[in-house]
């Protein structure tokens, strides 16, 4: 049976302009390979209202969960929470629950919960909060889709809050071997593996050090007998 999907939406101009460099896609990768779940596309969008939301459509039919980072905090920019709310018909308002948690977050901070943000307490009718433990302010799940907080301590946080109640599959095992030779040289001999052992995913990732190109051969798989095999034989042909 074949693992869950996933798709990831990266929400934010700043990503797009270079600003500040995207973690949280390659926490999300591992986190999702540890638990079954195969991240199999991801996005990244401006903060524009229409291209949020159409992307959040495609990727909710397409794949079985859908993370998002980016866009849920309390100033104008902001804009995720009412996008997903439109891309799913459902109306969005301050919610009781997560109104509290900030009240009591805030009272306890010495700070006032102003107007912005308790923006951060509207949340999509229909959705399930998403706990966070750093900063208070929830992220929330509405169909198969998990909203969550761009500055990575929080969204990692959100991520260990969300898993463990996702069904995963077989976890993903792999092996790397290093080939000190082009790729050139091993082409044919991959081709010939990938051909034999269909179920198994095998990638060549080049390297050059020192003027002498190399690959470094890597084998995927959730059948851990299957990518031992593939590995001793690619070793033994290529007479490693």
């Amino acid at each position: 049976m074949a693992n869950p999907t996933a798709a990831m939406l990266v929400i934010g101009d700043e990503i797009l302009s270079g600003r500040t460099r995207d973690a949280n896609t390659h926490y999300l990768a591992g986190e999702l390979t540890k638990q079954g779940i195969d991240l199999k596309e991801v996005r990244i969008v401006s903060d524009d209202a229409p291209a949020i939301e159409a992307a959040v459509k495609a990727l909710s039919h397409a794949h079985d969960h859908v993370f998002t980072s980016g866009g849920i905090g309390p100033t104008h920019d902001d804009i995720t929470a009412d996008c997903i709310a439109r891309a799913f018909g459902a109306a969005i308002d301050v919610r009781a629950d997560a109104r509290a948690l900030l009240e009591a977050h805030y009272k306890n901070s010495g700070l006032e919960l102003n107007a912005a943000r308790l923006r951060m307490a509207r949340i999509p009718d229909g959705a399930t909060l998403i706990d966070n433990p750093v900063s208070t302010a929830p992220g929330f799940t509405i169909e198969n889709v998990h909203v969550m907080a761009g500055v990575p301590s929080v969204f990692q946080a959100m991520v260990a809050s969300v898993l463990p109640g996702l069904t995963g599959g077989s976890p993903l095992l792999s092996q790397t071997l290093r080939v000190n030779r082009g790729e050139g040289d091993i082409a044919g001999p991959l081709a010939v593996l990938a051909a034999d052992f269909p179920d198994l995913a095998i990638g060549s990732y080049p390297f050059q050090v020192n003027g002498v190109f190399g690959a470094n051969i890597v084998v995927r798989g959730t059948d851990g007998p299957q990518v031992d095999a593939a590995i001793t034989r690619l070793a033994k042909e290529l007479q490693l």
